[in-house]
């Protein structure tokens, strides 16, 4: 007699996968996953470190999620998983300790640990590099997923779906900075599916809002505008992510050369967020204010050749960069150099223009995939034949052959 494989099932529809799709990454047919799932053969050894770079597991998390169903190891009620942590490091070595005091496999004091972890990188997401920033998510979703068959509350389940989905959305945004588009998708989709299954709408619309910007840096603006409007219906009102997602849409509306209904996304994206109550002298990645408004505005208005971009533009940089220290840059400060480039040079200010162009350039703040922007510039001053165009051309020829961890992240 044979026993399901369940929660095998739920891992690879987790990370994205249809049978079809898991059976080409491991190289199987789908029968063989269909006889892996039902519990009716083993994968071979040679099979399984293939199948566990698939759902980015260990080697050991992925022999417990070959345990049939029907049998359950017994737990004492302070019992905990036989299953190293993911890391050595003294960070994962402290949450493994709170969560071995605790009263069920995973507690809260666990969880309320990962949310901090995700919170501080989501704060740290606008200054750092994002190959960096990337290596730390890794560790903490695989840390979340060494959790998700500890046995824990119907609610601290939830929690664990709703941090699991906000590591994924933060490691997908970090792969699109790097134009790594097949590791963005997984984890889009498994933060899609995490979302789904903690019914947190959120973290669902912030998937949307994540792929419009992805689309729109591929140039496909009418999906960019599908996809953000999508977002902004499953967004809860009032949130971050329904500001963010109209941003998104006025973005898409201005490279498709909808002024009307640019200006009037513009306008509701500045209502909204002037009801919002920003968290003092912290930027959150996914909580919105008012420096946002200002970045955005001035890349929209720049895009639909609006003059007033300037003077955003500026704001932008007065605001974060008041020294020429390009080292203490956020990632907005160089997008607004490129969008104040951009409305220089529709008003013939071509020196200034230029200048800020190379101040973007070689500040080393541009990531890859930002570079589209920076080309356009580049484009233009070679379009109108400048003096300072050769120069650009090679300052953005050193920026693509920088590695990708240097730079910063242009959302």
């Amino acid at each position: 007699m044979t026993s399901r494989r369940r929660r095998f099932t739920d891992r690879r529809k987790a990370c994205g996968f249809s049978q079809e799709e898991f059976a080409e990454a491991v190289g199987v047919d789908r029968s063989t996953v269909q006889r892996w799932e039902n519990g009716k053969n083993d994968p071979q050894p040679w099979q399984r470190p293939k199948i566990a770079k698939a759902l980015a597991v260990t080697a050991d998390n992925l022999d417990a999620l070959l345990v049939p169903d029907a049998y359950v190891p017994p737990r004492s009620p302070g019992a905990w998983l036989a299953v190293p942590p993911p890391s050595s490091d003294d960070e994962f070595d402290a949450l493994e300790l709170t969560r071995r005091v605790s009263a069920s496999d995973a507690g809260k004091e666990t969880l309320s640990r990962l949310e901090s972890s995700f919170d501080d990188l989501a704060m740290r997401y606008p200054a750092s590099p994002p190959q960096e920033l990337l290596e730390r998510v890794r560790k903490h979703s695989a840390y979340v997923a060494h959790l998700m068959d500890a046995r824990m509350t119907l609610g601290e389940q939830r929690r664990l779906h709703v941090v699991g989905g906000w590591f994924q959305l933060l490691g997908a945004t970090l792969h699109i900075d790097l134009n790594q588009e097949h590791a963005a998708t997984a984890r889009l989709q498994a933060a899609a599916t995490l979302a789904q299954h903690a019914e947190h709408r959120e973290i669902e619309a912030w998937c949307y809002e994540t792929d419009a910007w992805r689309v729109l840096t591929d140039g496909d603006y009418g999906r960019a505008l599908q996809l953000s409007e999508i977002a902004q219906e499953l967004a809860p009102a009032g949130t971050s992510v329904a500001i963010q997602a109209t941003a998104q849409e006025g973005r898409a509306r201005a490279r498709l050369g909808e002024g009307s209904k640019t200006y009037a996304a513009i306008d509701r994206v500045q209502r909204m967020s002037a009801a919002l109550v920003p968290r003092k002298g912290v930027e959150h990645h996914y909580q919105y204010d008012p420096g946002k408004s200002l970045a955005y505005t001035a890349t929209t208005l720049a895009w639909v050749g609006d003059p007033a971009a300037e003077k955003y533009a500026r704001e932008v940089i007065a605001r974060l960069a008041p020294a020429h220290d390009f080292e203490k840059w956020p990632r907005r400060v160089a997008s607004a150099n490129i969008d104040l480039a951009l409305a220089l040079l529709a008003n013939d200010r071509l020196d200034e223009a230029c200048d800020a162009a190379q101040r973007a350039i070689l500040s080393g703040r541009v990531v890859p995939s930002n570079h589209w922007r920076a080309l356009e510039v580049v484009r233009a001053v070679e379009r109108r034949q400048l003096p300072e165009a050769l120069d650009l051309r090679e300052a953005y020829q050193g920026l693509k052959a920088l590695p990708s961890g240097d730079g910063r992240s242009p959302r």
